[in-house]
C-alpha cells in the first residue's frame, strides 16, 4: 500500500527505515524509483554508500539528533522549492518577514520523547526559561530545549513578535493591550523596555 501510494506520484517526502518486514528499505527505493524524495533512516552506517547511489535526499543515522533531522527537511524543502514551477508558489509556503528563505506554515520541536510537529496558527505565546522554553497552544504546553533567539529566527515576522527577553507571541492572539502588559487567553505578558518600541510601531502598522 504504501508503495502504491509513493509511485502515485502525489507525495514530497517519505521517510524510510532500512529494516522493514516485507523488503528493505534499499528494495523500496529502487522499486519506487524518484516519484518522491527519501529520508533513510537507520542505525546502520554501511548501507550509506548504497543509499546515495540511489539518489536520497539524506541519511540519518539513529538515534536522530534534532538539528541532524531539521537540516534533511530543509535540504528536501529547499529542493522542492527550486523543482516547483515559477507560476505555481510551494504549497503551505509564507514569507517569514525578515527577508531570509520562506518557511512552512508548521515547526518542528524536540520534546523529552519525540519530534512534535506544531502549526504556527496554534501557537499562543513562547516564554523563554533557563535552559529551554515552553511553547503555549489553546490545548497544551509544550516544552524544548531551545533558546529564545533561534526560536525567534524560525518564527515568520509577519506572525510573532518579541515582546520581552522571556516572551514571543502571536500577534494575532492579542486579546488587549494596557500600558505595558498584553493579555493573550488570560495570560498577562510584560512588554520589556529593550521591545516597546518596536511592538508598537507594528501594532500601529496593523491598525489595531
Amino acid at each position: 500500500e504504501a508503495l502504491q501510494l509513493v509511485q502515485a506520484g502525489d507525495i514530497d517526502l517519505v521517510f524510510l527505515d532500512i529494516q522493514m518486514p516485507d523488503l528493505t528499505g534499499i528494495q523500496f527505493l529502487k522499486i519506487a524509483g524518484n516519484k518522491a524524495n527519501f529520508i533513510l533512516t537507520t542505525a546502520y552506517s554501511q548501507y550509506a554508500l548504497e543509499s546515495y547511489d540511489l539518489n536520497v535526499s539524506d541519511y540519518l543515522l539513529k538515534p536522530i539528533a534534532f538539528d541532524r533531522f531539521y537540516k534533511a527537511v530543509e535540504k528536501v524543502q529547499a529542493h522542492l522549492k527550486v523543482a516547483e514551477p515559477a507560476e505555481q508558489p510551494a504549497p503551505q509556503l509564507t514569507n517569514n518577514g525578515n527577508g531570509a528563505n520562506p518557511i512552512q506554515d508548521f515547526i518542528f520541536v524536540k520534546t523529552e520523547h519525540k519530534i512534535q510537529k506544531i502549526q504556527l496558527e496554534d501557537i499562543l505565546y513562547i516564554e523563554g526559561l533557563k535552559d529551554y522554553i515552553s511553547i503555549y497552544t489553546r490545548t497544551e504546553r509544550i516544552i524544548t530545549l531551545q533558546n529564545m533567539k533561534k526560536m525567534e529566527e524560525t518564527l515568520p515576522q509577519t506572525q510573532f513578535i518579541r515582546v520581552h527577553k522571556s516572551y514571543i507571541i502571536s500577534l494575532d492572539k492579542i486579546e488587549s493591550i494596557e500600558r505595558s502588559r498584553i493579555a493573550i487567553s488570560g495570560k498577562t505578558i510584560p512588554i520589556g523596555d529593550t521591545y516597546r518600541e518596536e511592538f508598537f510601531k507594528r501594532i500601529e502598522n496593523r491598525n489595531l
